[in-house]
């Protein structure tokens, strides 16, 4: 595959199959029974069926069951947690704790009785709160950490505001670049292990790119630093859009956002094991927690659980592919990663419910202004990446799939593109 610095490029696939025997295909008929029912339980979405809603990476819609499970909380048991002996106080005090273990079941954590979830209001808190909670102990003049400098602001930012708040302590440290293959977009394991030195502290990652849609490989990150280097690890993107196993990625945190995987705005779990470093111990007084969060959190892992995160993947996967396999095919669009993973029959891996592009004519503000006239919501703009200069180069549009939408959006999505062209 032959990529931009940014992951980009400028040619197309050559033999694109016609996608109609596909394994991705297959998928969209096996699970169609399946799907149909649970779409219908967003409310939001069949009240609109003239609209199709294609922006979930920045924020999920929610299932009817995470809605009551917020309105019954706050009618029946609205309290504070951890503060008082009453009855309602005592049932809020029970619902987040019970949540935190909830969330480590949901996450197949193999050791729950030594790790810890602390509640945020999303992943940017989460990922800061380890960054100047947790990492600056860990750290001594002279060290090293190396974190992804191409991927949401979230997971950049809060290690640069460590970096100058040791420095203005007298501790210097080097905050180093975490390096990608230029041919898929992955971490690259073999640059990193050059990057490794004897001061080398911490690591930070993404499980799934926010705008090329890429499992990012983490597992190959443990493998490359060995059992000592806390990894931190950013699953926006991945919490409530696939299964996620602790006891495969052997990482040391890992922060995501409940409003993208169902629940309420304002939700946010951080999980840390307590294996490496320091224990955690988030700073400051806790305050008052979101409990109708919390309370529309645990409805939500419950809906997830039951829907099966393995099927909601296979769904979203196969969706993705459908997009860029039919954009592949439209010269003005360039589809913006991994370019040997468009054709709907690639045996590279696949997206994750992400396609991101740009119209080589029409800007992509422009372009997000036509497709909500056509009744598509889409993201267009730079997606919050770190090292996006504004001003050098257009931003893009990001189509982000969920359990919810249809293979007849995505048709009809490709239509209206077509007429663009």
């Amino acid at each position: 595959m032959d990529s931009t610095s940014d992951g980009t490029s400028d040619d197309t696939p050559d033999g694109t199959p016609d996608g109609t025997s596909d394994g991705t295909s297959d998928d969209l008929a096996d699970l169609r029974s399946w799907q149909a029912p649970l779409r219908a339980q967003f409310p939001i979405i069949t009240a609109h069926p003239e609209l199709a809603y294609l922006d979930n990476a920045a924020t999920s819609q929610k299932p009817q069951a995470v809605l009551d499970a917020v309105h019954t909380y706050l009618t029946t048991s609205n309290a504070n947690a951890g503060r008082g002996t009453y009855p309602w106080a005592n049932a809020t005090t029970a619902l987040v704790e019970r949540t935190r273990d909830q969330v480590k079941r949901f996450l197949h954590d193999p050791d729950p009785g030594r790790s810890a979830v602390h509640f945020t209001s999303g992943t940017t808190e989460g990922l800061r709160t380890v960054a100047l909670d947790w990492l600056p102990a860990l750290l001594t003049d002279g060290d090293e950490i190396i974190v992804p400098f191409a991927d949401h602001r979230a997971n950049l930012d809060p290690w640069l505001e460590a970096q100058q708040l040791l420095s203005r302590r007298g501790t210097h440290i080097q905050v180093r670049q975490l390096p990608y293959q230029t041919s898929s977009g992955d971490y690259d394991p073999a640059a990193l292990a050059a990057h490794l030195t004897p001061h080398t502290r911490f690591i930070a990652a993404t499980h799934v790119h926010h705008v090329y849609g890429g499992d990012m490989n983490v597992h190959r990150l443990r493998e490359t630093a060995g059992p000592d280097i806390p990894i931190c690890l950013d699953a926006a993107q991945s919490v409530g859009h696939l299964p996620v196993s602790l006891a495969e990625l052997d990482v040391d945190f890992v922060v995501f956002s409940g409003h993208k995987a169902l629940a309420p705005p304002g939700t946010g779990a951080l999980w840390s094991r307590g294996a490496r470093g320091p224990a955690f111990r988030p700073g400051g007084w806790p305050g008052t927690p979101n409990t109708a969060g919390i309370a529309g959190l645990a409805a939500a892992l419950d809906w997830l659980d039951a829907a099966g995160p393995d099927r909601i993947e296979r769904w979203t996967v196969a969706l993705a592919a459908r997009l860029t396999d039919g954009l592949s095919r439209l010269a003005p669009y360039q589809i913006l990663g991994c370019r040997a993973s468009l054709p709907a029959a690639s045996e590279v891996q696949r997206r994750r419910s992400i396609v991101t592009f740009r119209h080589r004519d029409i800007s992509s503000n422009d372009l997000g202004f036509i497709l909500y006239s056509h009744g598509f919501m889409v993201r267009s703009d730079h997606h919050c990446q770190a090292g996006t200069d504004a001003g050098a180069k257009d931003g893009s549009v990001r189509v982000s799939l969920h359990v919810h939408n249809t293979p007849e959006e995505v048709d009809a999505l490709l239509s209206t593109l077509t007429s663009l062209q």
